[in-house]
């Protein structure tokens, strides 16, 4: 149900051997049993041959799945598929698994995952367990501070299971994890990967090292990375200013002993990426994110007491950007500023297993605090506002026997924002006279909760129902916001008065991990009350208030509340036809919609198409082969001013050979060397779930050649 450090630890010691697996693909995920830990579980300070003995065995290409949580579906990737995928934003990496869409603003730079119709304010974005920090959720053109490069895995939880972080995680959470706080000490002492690639459709560079080492109960981390591409190519042209640049890394160190770990981290990002389509482009609008941060995590596992696990986390980051490009005047220059600092600290008591007559009841209590204040400057639509909040929550699972366990989950949040708020004409267009400002403070009490059953059974699958209620608190943009956002071409305004948003939701689940079957099947009903959403107007504004009606820069976009009801499925399956020398060949099938309306029979603005995909696999002595297709139909449930998308279809294919070496002769204990390619039938591919979808088309046919080292 929550996380074990003894899992984790696990998982990050033996990841190397998952790639040598041939019988379970990674991108199945599943809800697996339970990975609490009683007190024999221990975290070790050396890899799996160190393990207690009373851990159960886990197969190498499990290891995910057990570390995931078992409330709710979780979405992984995994490392080899990282370095195989090479994704420049976390949208990348999750824009074609079932059931996840993404921004797509700025294809390989601003491209934020959407989740079951959902973004934004609703998504959490954090990296080991703590916010990421930056602004990518204010406006969709702002780039997510976190390269996936050098995660070792990323994990999107969904359902119940996101109440643990926080009412801005009601449509899911999208977790980066990677080893930049050490919690294991490699078994030689050192180990590492790195890894390199190059794209043809935009003559994209990419490069990425990182390292873990440690004895005597000291262990040390330290990665970096950088990209580079130039505008991409799209069929019959090119997408003009798309151009993108990042770089950055991170060092930590931590003391690792029998009891537990505590250790501390800093890394650095920055970056420059150009605005495609639209004003943006012909603007020649262009980015630059600047994030330092700091991380800290520790566990201890207590010899006797009431708990068995204590936990926490903490951190804190300075984040900034400049947008720059050829304002009004015809000059080009910093045209706005966003700033944001932003802490967070979490702390989680795990209790001892209890014996009832019902079964055994496991779980932890935690409580959260995080305070963020942003700030914007120049032509920006926001005013310096400041959030805080406090929160409480419980996880418990009953396990009744006869693979039946019951789980239950609580939070209670406390939160508070303020800022300046504006009124606006009812009708949003100008009226003679300024719209009246005054400082504002609003104050909300946030209260969730969610009760489930998963039961085993026959031949490995896994039966879930959850239900919960879920409210979340208005974020400061969608109260306060009040200005030009020229980077999205929109005029955005925010309403003081907004309420909690409440979400009631029934989701069931049918999984299976292991076996020549692997499958993960999960339906969902939400009924929202005061779906918080933007709204468009249909007036059009130039650079101030006075200009909405009459201008034609910029789309009037208006924070509102409305009863809505979202519903959907997402499906994966993999099968395994035929044994192919230690491994097997087999086929797999995706499926995935969600349709979204309010009680007026309208429907929520920039929802992601229906999507069916399948394709056939072979994975057998070092060599990975795959062909699939994903097409995407024709989105015609459209919002008021939206536009019909057309459907596509996205060819891909790879194939990568990965060997074994002999450290003491050439240094790597692996290398693997692969082609990838993407969009091969060349086709104009358009994200209805984009602002910009009108505007730009997603990369065409690309060829990606990869090569990556372990050591």
């Amino acid at each position: 149900m929550l996380l074990s450090a003894g899992a984790m630890l696990t998982a990050a010691a033996i990841a190397p051997a998952r790639a040598q697996q041939a019988t379970t693909l990674e991108e199945i995920s599943v809800t697996s049993v339970s990975p609490i830990q009683g007190r024999a579980a221990a975290p070790p300070a050396q890899p799996p041959a160190q393990l207690p003995a009373s851990l159960p065995p886990i197969r190498a290409a499990e290891v995910l799945l057990v570390v995931a949580n078992t409330f709710s579906p979780v979405t992984v990737v995994p490392q080899e598929r990282i370095a195989r995928d090479q994704p420049r934003t976390l949208g990348d990496a999750l824009f074609d698994r079932p059931g996840i869409s993404a921004s797509t603003y700025a294809p390989g730079a601003a491209s934020r995952p959407i989740i079951r119709g959902l973004d934004n304010a609703r998504v959490r974005i954090q990296e080991n367990g703590i916010v990421n920090g930056g602004v990518s959720d204010l406006g969709e053109d702002h780039a997510v501070p976190v390269n996936p490069l050098n995660s070792g895995r990323i994990e999107v939880i969904r359902g119940p299971a996101t109440l643990r972080y926080g009412s801005g995680a009601i449509g899911g959470v999208v977790s980066a994890e990677n080893n930049q706080v050490p919690t294991f000490i490699p078994a030689r002492g050192i180990t590492g990967q790195v890894t390199t690639g190059y794209t043809t459709v935009d003559n994209g560079r990419t490069g990425a090292a990182s390292v873990d080492a440690g004895a005597d109960g000291i262990a040390v981390h330290a990665d970096g990375f950088r990209t580079a591409t130039d505008s991409y190519a799209i069929p019959g042209g090119i997408q003009r200013n798309s151009a993108t640049e990042s770089q950055g890394g991170s060092v930590g160190i931590s003391a690792i002993g029998d009891r537990g770990f505590v250790g501390l981290s800093y890394s650095h990002y920055d970056a420059i990426y150009q605005i495609p389509g639209g004003e943006a482009e012909e603007a020649r609008t262009r980015l630059t994110p600047n994030q330092d941060r700091l991380l800290a995590r520790g566990e201890y596992r207590p010899l006797n007491g009431p708990f068995e696990v204590l936990r926490f986390w903490a951190g804190g980051s300075v984040y900034r950007h400049e947008e720059i490009g050829i304002g009004e005047d015809g000059i080009e220059g910093v045209q706005a500023i966003f700033k944001n600092r932003e802490v967070e600290a979490r702390f989680e008591a795990q209790h001892v297993p209890v014996f009832t007559a019902l079964g055994t009841l496991t779980g932890a209590v935690g409580v959260q605090a995080g305070r963020r204040v942003l700030n914007s400057q120049l032509e920006s639509f926001l005013p310096p506002t400041e959030s805080r909040m406090l929160a409480g929550y419980l996880f418990e699972e009953l396990a009744v026997g006869g693979g039946l366990r019951f789980q239950a989950a609580g939070r209670i949040e406390g939160d508070r924002v303020n800022s300046i708020a504006t009124l606006f004409p009812n009708d949003y267009l100008p009226d003679g006279t300024d719209p009246f400002s005054y400082a504002l403070t609003r104050r909300f009490a946030p209260k969730s909760a969610s009760i489930g059953a998963l039961q085993d059974l026959p031949y490995g699958f896994v039966a879930s129902l959850n239900g919960s209620y879920v409210e979340r608190a208005p974020t400061g943009y969608e109260l306060f916001s009040q200005g030009p956002h020229d980077a999205t071409a929109t005029f955005e305004i925010g309403d003081p008065t907004l309420r909690l948003e409440r979400a009631r939701t029934v989701e069931i689940s049918l999984r299976r991990a292991e076996g020549p079957l692997r499958l993960d099947a999960t339906g969902y009903y939400t009924r929202y009350t005061g779906f918080i959403y933007k709204r468009d107007t249909g007036n059009r504004c130039d650079d101030d208030f006075a200009s909405c009606g009459s201008g034609d820069e910029l789309r009037q976009v208006v924070y509102s509340q409305a009863n809505a009801t979202f519903y959907g499925a997402e499906i994966g399956a993999q099968l395994d036809l035929l044994p192919v020398g230690d491994g097997w060949a087999g086929i797999e099938a995706q499926y995935d919609f969600v349709r979204a309306q309010f009680d007026d029979g309208s429907y929520v603005p920039r929802i992601p198409p229906h999507r069916l995909g399948g394709g056939a696999f072979v994975r057998a002595n070092g060599w990975f082969a795959r062909i699939n297709l994903l097409h995407a139909f024709d989105h015609t449930e459209i919002a008021p001013f939206e536009t019909v998308t057309p459907g596509w279809n996205d060819l891909r294919a790879e194939l990568a050979y990965t060997q074994a070496l002999d450290p003491a002769v050439y240094g790597a204990t692996e290398v693997t060397l692969g082609l990838q390619g993407r969009n091969l039938l060349d086709d104009d591919i358009r994200n209805s779930a984009s602002f910009k979808k009108d505007e730009i088309l997603l990369p065409g046919r690309n060829l990606r050649l990869f090569l990556t080292a372990r050591f």
